[in-house]
């Protein structure tokens, strides 16, 4: 197994890629710039990759004359033919049903390829119509605050409920450190909570490993680690949003979100703790409210459950009861209704119809229980690998991020309620399932002790 991560000029570059892990891996071939003074260069980008002469430019009110201005303005320079979609919304922008009609309202016949110029729910609108209408697209970042640039996978909301959409990438992805140091610091905050959230995802694909046999990546996982070790080492640059801490954050999000496009989903960047903002982005929307910033849920859900990863290593093997743990499954009627009384009807069904298999019969939950009790060491001994409790929240108290539930607006109940369901949003193992599988749960007395 080896990698080069690289830099030609600006052209962030994945190479030497070699992995025998059993997954089919895919080079990423997409133009990825990150420097200074880029936008000015957008045109020649373009002109390199042949992706024809007529596009939408798409941005909101604010991204527009942050940097879809200056876009527009090197586009036509360039001798493109550009037309506008500026996405006006009270507010920040919803990724939903309503502004993808507004883009493929304004897209025409002759449209041959998108630009993008935004964040998260921009890039995301965008990618969607993309791949919909099967045409490439430009993304022009400006805040390092998600891993989403990169992906293949666009989160939007249908009516209310959060989907996940299968999508396409960019062509092209600038990342212009002089837009991007810009941004609001609070989109700085949801960027390192989106990349702190990896040391989790990767521990749960460690022990699915373990536990299920599937497949783990270490090309993937190396990539990941080695890009949050080096933020959690940066925090005073990211905060004081120099160039050199906004390059940091920038990369860590980016090649996060490149090892979607190398196997192909989101299995090395997202876990329980997207699980848990997912799940208080859907029921703020449900209830009339606005989220916080995706990747700020994202940080704030990782220190909520970094206390169950670290107090499940306390937990002694001897003591685990298999019958008591079987005969405290939730039927699969049971399971259905907590699963509806959680989510609510529509978003439970298609949940429920997207992972059937949580729906274990006894003879696979004992199986699942054997292997926990069997390999509880190993289990831990890949906990031992995280970063402490104390370390992140320092990191997070450092940066001026939000700590608890509570200041997101996410009161108690919902905190309580995201807990005991984190474990059913989706089929992916994680160490919620290990505990639920072994009769445990997030009140058990043993992760009653506060870390």
């Amino acid at each position: 197994m080896s990698i080069r991560i690289s830099y030609h000029g600006d052209r962030l570059q994945m190479s030497n890629l070699k992995c025998h892990c059993g997954h089919q891996h895919n080079q990423p071939m997409q133009d990825i710039y990150v420097g200074t003074g880029l936008i000015d260069q957008l045109a020649s980008y373009v002109d390199a990759r042949e992706l024809g002469t007529n596009c939408v430019l798409v941005a909101d009110e604010i991204t527009y004359e942050v940097a879809g201005r200056k876009a527009y303005d090197a586009l036509i320079k360039g001798g493109y033919q550009v037309t506008l979609c500026v996405l006006q919304r009270e507010g920040e922008l919803i990724p939903d049903e309503s502004a993808v009609g507004e883009v493929l309202m304004t897209m025409s016949m002759s449209t041959e390829f998108f630009v993008s110029v935004g964040s998260g729910s921009i890039t995301d609108t965008t990618r969607t119509v993309a791949a919909q209408t099967e045409r490439p697209f430009v993304c022009v970042g400006t805040a390092p605050s998600m891993d989403g640039y990169t992906s293949v996978i666009a989160p939007m909301i249908l009516r209310g409920t959060k989907v996940h959409v299968q999508a396409i990438c960019p062509e092209i992805i600038v990342c212009d450190l002089d837009v991007l140091r810009t941004a609001p610091v609070d989109m700085f905050i949801s960027g390192v909570g989106d990349v702190l959230g990896k040391y989790i995802a990767k521990a749960d694909w460690v022990i699915s490993s373990i536990v299920t046999d599937e497949i783990y990546c270490p090309s993937c996982g190396e990539i990941v680690t080695d890009a949050v070790n080096k933020l959690l080492k940066n925090i005073p640059e990211i905060k004081a949003r120099t160039e050199t801490g906004t390059r940091i954050l920038i990369e860590a999000l980016l090649l996060a979100g490149m090892t979607i496009m190398v196997i192909g989903n989101t299995r090395a960047v997202a876990s329980v703790e997207h699980n848990i903002a997912h799940y208080w982005e859907m029921q703020q929307l449900q209830a009339g409210k606005r989220p916080p910033q995706h990747g700020t849920s994202v940080g704030v859900s990782t220190l909520l459950i970094w206390p169950y990863f670290e107090q499940f290593k306390a937990l002694d093997p001897s003591k685990f009861d298999k019958q008591r743990a079987l005969s405290q499954q939730l039927s699969h009627a049971q399971r259905e209704r907590f699963m509806i009384e959680s989510y609510g009807e529509a978003t439970a069904r298609s949940i429920m119809k997207e992972n059937p298999g949580d729906f274990l019969t006894p003879e696979q939950l004992a199986a699942r229980f054997d292997a926990v009790s069997a390999n509880f060491h190993a289990i831990v001994q890949e906990l031992n690998q995280l970063p402490s409790y104390d370390t992140i929240r320092q990191a997070m108290i450092d940066l001026g991020s939000p700590l608890l539930p509570s200041e997101i607006d996410i009161d108690e109940a919902l905190t309580h309620r995201s807990l005991m369901c984190a474990k059913d949003y989706r089929t992916r193992y994680t160490l919620f399932k290990s505990i639920d599988e072994l009769g445990l749960s997030p009140d058990s007395p043993e992760f009653a002790k506060q870390v």
